[in-house]
């Protein structure tokens, strides 16, 4: 272990225990609005795996936003959400000219997540120059997959109005893009994870690490199994459904990142280390939670 990584805290139950999240409370509203933008043509289950996770932690209300072509079958499949459709162009990729649509519902979000399942790197820019204008200041804004890979190329107004209240869940593809390099090992991804929260003003959960101001931390348990299509969307969606209830983006970071590990300890001893579904951590994620907040 080198570099920053020496420094990380380990997070483990001990730790979460004394740093517990906010309990919901009140009306679906109460426990946090929850608006997830993404889902190509081609990959709208990433969105849903998102917004999913987003209720399995207690967010209280979802909104998905996703390519027109696919919004009533997504509204069908997941009756718990409201869905938006968004223009796309002849290949099904969301082309994020129409993000004044989504207005209303960035403006009574309590967080908005960004990225999952989107496909196209200039249509993905669009949205995201189109659609933080309508995002309240004080409002998180969580940015995943193809969302992380267009952020270096942001316009500095939009930066501006991002600093302070952005969340990156990068892999080490994603982290050599924001830092603007070939590559990154796995030796560097904290000291990576801890250069990105400083260049961007954010909190990063990246690689097993998060970094937020002057702290950082790593995770203790997680395997192999979780490389699989789809866990990000649901590590990325559990966070922002935690910040929905009221956790700082710090906090969510760390609890998202060690129940999405847990979710996976959990599924690899009834199932094995591979073979597990990302749609099985979804129910995974409550009882973890649950687990560590009696």
């Amino acid at each position: 272990m080198t570099g920053a990584a020496q420094r990380a805290e380990p997070v483990v139950p001990a730790l979460l225990r004394a740093w517990p999240i906010p309990e919901p409370h009140g009306s679906k509203y109460g426990r946090g609005q929850v608006l997830v933008v993404g889902g190509a043509r081609a990959t709208p289950g990433a969105a849903m795996l998102a917004g999913l996770a987003a209720l399995r932690v207690g967010g209280g209300r979802l909104t998905l936003a996703v390519a027109r072509s696919v919004a009533p079958a997504v509204a069908v499949a997941v009756p718990e959400a409201g869905v938006r459709g968004l223009a796309e162009d002849d290949g099904g990729d969301v082309t994020g000219t129409d993000a004044d649509v989504l207005a209303k519902d960035a403006g009574r979000a309590d967080v908005v997540l960004l990225g999952p399942g989107l496909g196209e790197p200039g249509g993905t820019l669009a949205l995201l120059r189109g659609l933080v204008p309508h995002v309240p200041p004080e409002v998180p804004v969580v940015l995943d997959a193809f969302a992380l890979g267009v952020l270096a190329d942001a316009p500095d107004d939009v930066l501006d109005a991002l600093r302070g209240r952005l969340v990156l869940t990068p892999n080490l593809v994603e982290l050599a893009r924001l830092l603007g390099r070939e590559e990154i090992e796995d030796d560097d991804a904290a000291d990576a994870v801890v250069e990105t929260a400083g260049r961007f003003d954010a909190v990063v959960c990246g690689h097993g690490f998060v970094s937020a101001g002057d702290r950082l931390w790593r995770k203790t348990t997680g395997h192999t199994g979780l490389g699989t299509s789809g866990s990000g969307d649901v590590m990325g969606g559990a966070l922002a459904g935690l910040v929905a209830r009221g956790a700082d983006p710090a906090q969510a970071a760390v609890w998202a990142m060690h129940l999405h590990a847990a979710a996976g300890d959990s599924l690899t001893a009834r199932v094995g280390k591979v073979g597990f579904l990302a749609r099985e951590l979804l129910d995974e994620l409550p009882h973890r939670l649950h687990e560590l907040s009696a």
